[in-house]
């Protein structure tokens, strides 16, 4: 039998972990109360601040989590224990975004159905982060493949559907530009208190012309979108799936760009609150500049170029305007809706140069030719060539409006369709790329910018300067700054109609659709005129119906005309029906929306449903959001003075490669819900915080492939080197972010098993500051359990079983570091500075080992502060303690502010700079007295034998001695 059979082992630890586990089930220790609704509790409401705490929605892997996914797990649950036992209301819950597409390639792969595999995913992640001990409300749990929550998801896009947005309507902050109902607009149309854009009364439109107006106006609107399609795999792909050759990443299948019908939402309708409002939220500020970028708004001009002999202008934005005299040739993008007049008719102009025509006889062969081209390349490809631009003639000429000269129209793949107008002015004297292209075609180059001294002439001048080059008989911008050139000739274009000021953006609308099977039905039935509808609240949800066949209708690959075949479409029973809308039309027939919603619909709005999950009246209680989400007095601590409180999550963990689009999309649906008066807070999340990755030992062979790290076998070699070898190849080691792709996914299971969980959440907590990425070494997990089985030592005999605290009073030095160490503690948690309150816990922990008996007021402080980080252990010695009660709320020590001034500290005595000596002196010791006491050291007595050149004292806590 063990000496200490009593030990805190990792087999005690696991039966501790789950008997509180257990326990805490039972007794719904985490559910928090809400103010109305079916958990309403207004006395355990009214007078607790609430505190609203959530994770990054997780995806449920079939392959679970490994040790990388619990950081953010871990610390929103140590901030809200922390929180709970300082009296706060704390809701901290997780659910599931179980749509999406790896769960639908299975499907294809195995035929099961992606519901059954979805579900058994997340029964393993369930176990695994019930295992942890997390603190989460369990009754709040969602998956957003569930009816009852896609319900509300679908109803969320009608309310999207049927409001546009008025760029002059009042915001109750006093901004302009919210979005209104639909109805509302079609009130205004009716009236004429708002114009038809061809004039013609509204009661003159038929039933098609209406919709096609106010599609033009809604939030959510279909239109035909240029796509990745991949006939041979049957899909549309992203830009990321498309390999630089045009082919699939998958399969190696030709990849051709086709317009598609696609559902759209209008997102840049909030583009510049999108952007400004990113001064109210408490963001890491590369988050916010990341978010920025991705919005692109840039000031300039819009200026038309007529196309000489054309009844037709191009259009360009430009952000230098004051560049134009230097534009001498024009680039459109291939898929450029004004090629089908420009370019592709007549012959070539007379000495047109051969190289401009890209060998073809006419230009409408050339056009042809380069756009069918085109269309096989993805845009990161024609964004990421080299400098041998590609490109052809249109056999069109457009007409400078500042120098009156005709320059040649070319379309080339570098311009993308996508962003500004599709069009651009090529200004090769102060632009990289149209330096380049006028090399390749041998085209005019005319500096408009004063390059500075030195600047090679072979290269073009991207920065700023004075203006040179630039005057025609009405205007000179000739050696003016860059801000006086851009307004004196955005003045001039205006008093031309040549061009205006405008705002541009690189924030392109959202494109909704997916051709798939698992996702959300659209809640959208088209008419026999294929006017679209969307369903009534009282046919809510749209239920995904079964299909034959999840795989999507392949081609042949070459067949660049086939379209895309959703799995939907397969059902008709489901997709044509007859339906009351409730429009006072009857019963009609109607053909149902066979595109499904992307995985991105469901994680919009989760962190509202959590705080409702049981309503099945409404996607959430007004009441309900208001408490949770709602603005507060106090602004935000990082906004401007004066700015107000949007309201929001009060803090929100997760990876910053979600930083741009889920929190965008997140932020454009919660601003469109506020608009309508959903909501009462116009942001999502108040406070977001970005946490690090744990990295780990990655392994590849001499082909570069990851191989399986746990596989790999180390050793040392004559030298002393380490070596690594799988299936006694030799490989090379590297450390990379923990997952599948690298082969190094360490298993929670594996350290609950060999340590259990509150070694995991400690050691987690303790690698370094949340927000940076660390390396993960398994055996420095031992640190941890150490310190554990240290608090264990010293609360309970590990013979015995019995407590071994004293109840006597502390002495002075242990009632100093215990009032320092719930000081540094209090304010560590509430930061995130867990690294740093562990490193002090461990201070108190060795301090109350070298005492022959713990006194039980040290130990007791000790375990509570201990609890948020290692919760089971805590309630374990808590309960031995003798409390009945879970510790989860037992109130949080506070320092005695008195006992935290320091009545000694340690001098350090240096000699010329060096380090001699130290001593222990007042902490209000005055100079003179610390020079004396120095002075009269024996080392300092000693080095100072030939006198003293000068004593630097820095009381109380330095001198440096310099001898003559």
């Amino acid at each position: 039998m063990s000496e200490t059979p009593h030990r805190y082992t990792a087999e005690l630890a696991q039966q501790i972990e789950l008997d509180w586990q257990d326990r805490w089930q039972e007794e719904g220790t985490f559910r928090a109360p809400n103010p109305a609704g079916p958990w309403a509790e207004p006395e355990k409401v009214a007078d607790r601040e609430k505190l609203l705490v959530l994770d990054m929605f997780p995806y449920p892997s079939g392959a679970g989590l490994h040790v990388g996914h619990p950081l953010g797990y871990i610390a929103t649950d140590v901030f809200a224990r922390y929180h709970r036992m300082t009296g706060k209301n704390v809701l901290h819950c997780l659910g599931y975004d179980a749509f999406g597409l790896p769960a639908e390639q299975y499907a294809v792969q195995t035929g099961q159905h992606p519901r059954k595999t979805t579900e058994d995913n997340m029964v393993v992640m369930k176990r695994q982060l019930r295992r942890l001990g997390l603190g989460h409300d369990d009754r709040r749990t969602i998956a957003t493949i569930d009816p009852g929550y896609y319900k509300w998801t679908q109803w969320i896009f009608t309310q999207i559907y049927d409001a546009w947005y008025d760029p002059e309507a009042v915001r109750p902050d006093g901004g302009t530009g919210r979005a209104r109902p639909i109805a509302e607009l079609v009130a205004e149309l009716e009236s004429g208190s708002r114009e038809v854009p061809d004039g013609r009364p509204w009661s003159a439109l038929s039933a098609v012309e209406q919709s096609a107006v106010l599609d033009d106006f809604r939030l959510a609107y279909t239109s035909q979108a240029p796509v990745n399609w991949a006939p041979g795999l049957g899909t549309v792909l992203s830009n990321e799936e498309v390999t630089n050759d045009g082919r699939s990443e998958r399969g190696n299948f030709p990849v051709f760009k086709t317009n598609l019908r696609q559902w759209m939402m209008r997102i840049t309708a909030y583009a510049d609150r999108l952007a400004d409002d990113l001064d109210r939220v408490d963001w890491p500020d590369k988050v916010k500049a990341m978010q920025r970028n991705w919005i692109g708004r840039s000031q300039g001009a819009r200026v038309a170029f007529p196309v000489v002999g054309q009844d037709a202008s191009i259009e360009v934005f430009t952000t230098r305007p004051d560049t134009l005299f230097g534009a001498t040739f024009m680039v459109l993008a291939p898929e450029h809706p004004l090629l089908d007049r420009i370019g592709a008719q007549g012959e070539w102009p007379e000495g047109t140069k051969p190289e401009w025509t890209g060998g073809e006889a006419t230009p409408e062969a050339a056009v042809a030719a380069y756009r069918l081209a085109a269309s096989r390349k993805s845009e990161v490809e024609r964004q990421t060539e080299g400098k041998d631009k590609t490109g052809v003639f249109t056999g069109a000429f457009a007409t400078n409006p500042v120098t009156g000269q005709e320059i040649p129209v070319f379309i080339a793949d570098y311009v993308l369709m996508g962003y500004g107008t599709g069009a651009i002015m090529a200004v090769p004297g102060q632009d990289t790329r149209d330096w380049e292209f006028a090399e390749q075609f041998a085209l005019p180059i005319i500096r408009t910018v004063q390059p500075p001294e030195g600047h090679p002439d072979d290269e073009p001048f991207t920065g700023e300067g004075p203006a040179i080059n630039s005057a025609n008989d009405e205007i000179s911008l000739d050696g003016m700054g860059v801000a006086d050139a851009k307004a004196a000739i955005i003045d001039w274009l205006v008093s031309k109609g040549s061009g205006q000021a405008t705002v541009s953006y690189k924030l392109r609308d959202w494109l909704f659709s997916r051709q798939r099977y698992w996702g959300e039905p659209f809640p959208i039935v088209f008419d026999e005129d294929g006017v679209s509808h969307a369903v009534p609240d009282s046919m809510l949800p749209v239920e995904l119906p079964d299909v034959p066949d999840y795989a999507p209708k392949t081609f042949e690959p070459e067949d660049a005309s086939s379209q895309p075949e959703p799995p939907l479409g397969r059902v008709e029973e489901w997709v044509n029906v007859e339906l009351d809308l409730g429009d006072g039309r009857g019963v009609r027939r109607y053909r149902r929306e066979t595109n499904t919603m992307p995985n991105w619909a469901g994680s919009c709005w989760y962190y509202l449903r959590y705080l409702d999950p049981a309503n099945t009246e409404a996607f959430v209680d007004p009441e309900n959001e208001s408490y949770w989400m709602g603005p507060q007095a106090s602004p935000v601590s990082t906004a401007p003075a004066g700015v107000t409180d949007p309201g929001g999550v009060d803090l929100y963990i997760g990876g910053v490669e979600h930083a741009v689009l889920h929190l965008l999309y997140a932020r454009f649906w919660h601003k469109v819900l506020y608009d309508l008066g959903h909501l009462s807070s116009d942001e999502p999340f108040r406070k977001y915080f970005s946490q690090g990755y744990i990295q780990a030992a990655a392994y590849r062979d001499d082909r570069g492939q990851p191989v399986e790290a746990s596989e790999v076998v180390e050793s040392v070699d004559s030298s002393g080197e380490a070596r690594y070898t799988w299936n006694d190849q030799p490989v090379s080691r590297e450390f990379g972010k923990i997952g599948k792709s690298l082969k190094n996914v360490v298993s929670p299971d594996e350290m609950f098993e060999q340590y259990g969980a509150d070694t995991l959440r400690v050691y987690e907590m303790s690698m370094g500051p949340l927000e940076l990425s660390k390396p993960w070494e398994t055996r420095a997990v031992v640190g941890a359990q150490r310190f554990l089985q240290r608090l264990w030592r010293n609360v309970i005999d590990e013979e015995t079983g019995e407590v071994r605290v004293v109840d006597a009073p502390l002495d002075e030095a242990t009632t100093r570091i215990l009032h320092h160490t719930i000081d540094a503690v209090s304010r560590d948690y509430p930061t995130l500075g867990f690294n740093t309150a562990i490193a002090r816990l461990i201070e108190l922990n060795n301090a109350l080992t070298k005492l022959d008996a713990v006194p039980r007021e040290a130990a007791e402080q000790l375990v509570v502060m201990v609890a948020p980080l290692a919760p089971h252990i805590a309630e374990e010695l808590w309960r031995r303690l003798g409390h009945d009660e879970s510790i989860t709320f037992e109130p949080f020590p506070v320092a005695d502010r008195a006992l935290l001034v320091e009545e000694t500290v340690t001098c350090v005595v240096q000699i010329k700079g060096k380090v001699r000596d130290r001593l222990e002196v007042p902490a209000d010791i005055t100079e003179d007295a610390l020079r004396e006491q120095v002075l009269a050291l024996p080392k300092v007595v000693a080095a100072t034998e030939g006198g003293i050149r000068t004593v630097i004292v820095r009381a109380p806590k330095l001198v440096n001695v310099v001898p003559a």
